[in-house]
């Protein structure tokens, strides 16, 4: 539970960064994301949670 927690943390440390350090440049992105199809969104989503999985998966392998 506690290793959850801290990729938790990480997860929003990281996430925090561009909005902390480029708030105009989010917005832009932001206003950009509109022009993009949803299902080229949701592929793009899809891709990144599959190499998560797969480096994960492959991680686990390391810590053996």
């Amino acid at each position: 539970m506690v290793f959850a927690f801290t990729v938790l943390a990480v997860v929003l440390i990281v996430e925090g960064i561009p909005y902390f350090a480029f708030p105009h440049r989010v917005k832009e992105w932001a206003r950009l994301l509109e022009e993009i199809p949803e299902k080229n969104l949701r592929a793009m989503g899809l891709a990144a949670m599959v190499f998560g999985l797969v480096l994960l998966y492959a991680l686990s392998f390391y810590r053996h």
